[in-house]
């Protein structure tokens, strides 16, 4: 049977975490080493050979990288919990089959959504906007930092599993020659590849956006999926302040079945007027409802074809030959 385990590290002298590896095993059998160096900004290492075998660490550096040229590299991004999630996500995909997980590295830290202050209630997302705007260069820096990491420590293509940060997707990209998916491109490929047909009397396929953060995260999608002949509709000002943002406070207050309620009425707003499907552009909006749900057939979750997009070119890449 396969068991499945995530080693994380501990975070010290404020340097991101740090987690490399293979999280799906026949055996689970993790070791963890910490190195020590007033030079490293890593924390904590897990280490696998070709075969998935977990290593002896041999010197301070040698350890810190990896030598498969199909290594994920993960960029945490706002939420630490998104980045965990997103692994889980990662070790499936690319499991499925009896397949061993490609090598992946992360690196997270929650420097961003203290920065942000993400930590604070719903109703002031006004004020959220503003610091995200204030703080666009600490996010953009930030990120790009952990990108080098990535790079440095083995890394040979890099996904980021945030809705937020892919708004700077072109900036944190600047300089790297590696490649580097975007969830929109993932997104809208998938939904080409589906090949669906018009609702109703529509002339396009019409796909239906849902997103917390539309001030940033609507412009990419909307651009991704109109390149490839696709409608994108939202929700209207009046539908998303009275009936999606109170969903959204009603999952702070705990108030679970009136949040999932809530979304049900926005997706089916949204399903009224001939979308084919809806994506669930938040990661507030994502895990609402029960997996079992009838109504999230016809929703999608950016980050499920983000994971299929990156183990897809590192199944691609490991059969290229001289690599």
């Amino acid at each position: 049977m396969v068991n499945r385990s995530i080693v994380m590290s501990i975070q010290t002298l404020n340097h991101p975490s740090f987690l490399v590896g293979v999280v799906f095993r026949n055996r689970t059998n993790t070791t963890q080493y910490r190195t020590r160096s007033s030079n490293s900004s890593i924390s904590s290492v897990l280490l696998t050979d070709d075969s998935g075998n977990f290593e002896e660490p041999r010197s301070s550096n040698s350890c810190l990288m990896l030598s498969q040229q199909n290594t994920i590299g993960v960029i945490g991004g706002v939420s630490v919990l998104s980045t965990l999630v997103f692994l889980e996500k990662l070790a499936c995909w690319g499991s499925r089959n009896g397949k061993q997980c490609p090598p992946f590295v992360v690196c997270s830290d929650p420097v961003l959504s203290k920065a942000l202050s993400l930590h604070d209630s719903f109703p002031s997302t006004r004020n959220r906007m503003d610091h995200i705007k204030l703080n666009q260069e600490l996010m953009i820096q930030n990120l790009r930092h952990k990108r080098d990491i990535l790079h440095q420590s083995g890394a040979r293509g890099l996904a980021l599993p945030c809705h937020l940060s892919h708004a700077w997707h072109s900036e944190i990209s600047q300089d790297s020659s590696l490649p580097f998916l975007h969830v929109g491109d993932c997104v809208a490929m998938e939904l080409k590849n589906a090949k669906m047909k018009p609702m109703h009397a529509a002339n396009t396929v019409r796909i239906g956006l849902l997103t917390t953060d539309s001030s940033f995260v609507v412009c990419y999608y909307k651009e991704k999926l109109q390149s490839q002949g696709f409608e994108v509709v939202l929700l209207d000002k009046e539908t998303e302040e009275h009936i999606l943002i109170p969903a959204v406070e009603a999952l702070q207050r705990k108030d679970i079945e009136g949040a999932r309620n809530l979304l049900r009425i926005a997706i089916h707003v949204l399903l009224v007027r001939g979308v084919n499907v809806v994506i669930l552009a938040s990661d507030d909006l994502v895990g609402i409802l029960p997996h079992n749900d009838p109504i999230l057939r016809k929703c999608i979750d950016p980050m499920d074809a983000l994971a299929r997009s990156i183990i897809n070119w590192a199944e691609t890449t490991s059969k290229v030959p001289g690599k």
